[in-house]
């Protein structure tokens, strides 16, 4: 089960990172067009599957579809440690975990597995601040995104 430290772990010791440290993992398949000229991932798609991790779990394990909440999250901050190439075919593994959350705010730890990877190909942070759909004004985090949240321990 995932330690209260795995903030700290992230930034200290990233490549010690195991799935485990993780409550949640979902699965990524890559696709032709992620890989760049230099027949790696580009660095951008590392952060387009933190947001795809994010969001899908989310309206998963919501139960409801974030998309028609009055409250919408912007990611304001994002963070990534590359440490290790992926590449097409490979599916990915990314790795959901809770580092704070606030009264409008949510920071996740991430991280990210090639297929048959027992370490992490890049770790990151991200951080959603919930808004008012119509004003942009921070809100409080809806109630659906903590009950989510609260599987994350």
């Amino acid at each position: 089960m995932p330690g209260p430290d795995l903030a700290a772990r992230c930034d200290a010791e990233p490549k010690a990172l195991r799935r485990s440290d993780f409550r949640v993992l979902r699965a990524l398949p890559t696709r032709w067009s992620d890989d760049d000229t230099y027949g790696h991932v580009n660095n951008v798609v590392h952060y387009l599957m933190f947001d795809t991790a994010v969001n899908g779990w989310l309206i998963e394990a919501g139960g409801t579809d974030i998309r028609t909440l009055p409250a919408i999250g912007l990611v304001v901050e994002t963070g990534c440690r590359y440490l290790a190439e992926l590449r097409f075919p490979e599916t990915v593994t990314a790795g959901i975990g809770l580092e704070k959350v606030g009264s409008s705010s949510v920071v996740y730890r991430l991280a990210l597995f090639g297929e048959h990877a027992e370490e992490p190909a890049a770790v990151g942070r991200f951080v959603h601040v919930y808004v008012d759909r119509g004003t942009r004004r921070p809100v409080p985090v809806p109630d659906e995104v903590r009950a989510a949240l609260s599987l994350l321990g």
